[in-house]
C-alpha cells in the first residue's frame, strides 16, 4: 500500500486532502460534533466520536482520492466496492447522536434508542473504520497490479 501511496502525484494528494475536509464537514455538521445553529444533539458526543469522524475523513479522503485519474493515464478498470460506501455510513451512524436519529428514533423510542442503539455505536464505527481501510486497501492494491493483456 505505501508503494501505491508514494507513486501518487500531487494531483491526488489535493484530491485526498479536500475530499478528507469535504467528509469532516459533511459528516461533522449534521451529527452536530462540529457546533452550528441548525443542527443540534440531545446527547453529548461521546469520547470516541472525534477520533472516529478523523478517521473515516482521512481513510475516504485516500478512497475517493483513488478515483482520481491522472493526465495521459488509460481508462483504469472500475473496481468499485460497496465497503467504503457501507464503511463511511456506519461511521456516520457511529458518530450521530442515538436520539437524534430518525431511523433508531422511530423503531425504538427515546429511552430505546438509548438503551438499544447507543450500546451498539461503538461496534458501528469499528466496522465502518475497518470496511473503509479494506475499500482502500483493495483499491490500492489495484493500481500496482499489472493489467492482463487483451
Amino acid at each position: 500500500m505505501t508503494a501505491a501511496l508514494a507513486a501518487w502525484t500531487r494531483r491526488r494528494w489535493i484530491a485526498a486532502l479536500v475530499a478528507a475536509a469535504a467528509t469532516t464537514v459533511l459528516m461533522g455538521v449534521p451529527t452536530a460534533l462540529i457546533p452550528t445553529p441548525v443542527f443540534g444533539r440531545e446527547v453529548p458526543p461521546t469520547a470516541w466520536a472525534w477520533p472516529v469522524l478523523l478517521a473515516t475523513s482521512v481513510l475516504s479522503g485516500l478512497l475517493l482520492a483513488t478515483y482520481v485519474r491522472e493526465p495521459g493515464q488509460a481508462e483504469p478498470a472500475t473496481t468499485a466496492s460497496r465497503s467504503g460506501t457501507i464503511g463511511g455510513l456506519l461511521s456516520f451512524l457511529a458518530v450521530g447522536c442515538p436520539v437524534c436519529n430518525k431511523l433508531a428514533l422511530l423503531a425504538l423510542g427515546y429511552s430505546g434508542a438509548l438503551q438499544w442503539f447507543a450500546p451498539v455505536q461503538p461496534f458501528l464505527a469499528a466496522v465502518g473504520v475497518v470496511l473503509l481501510a479494506g475499500a482502500l486497501r483493495q483499491r490500492l492494491r489495484g493500481q500496482l497490479a499489472c493489467p492482463v493483456p487483451a
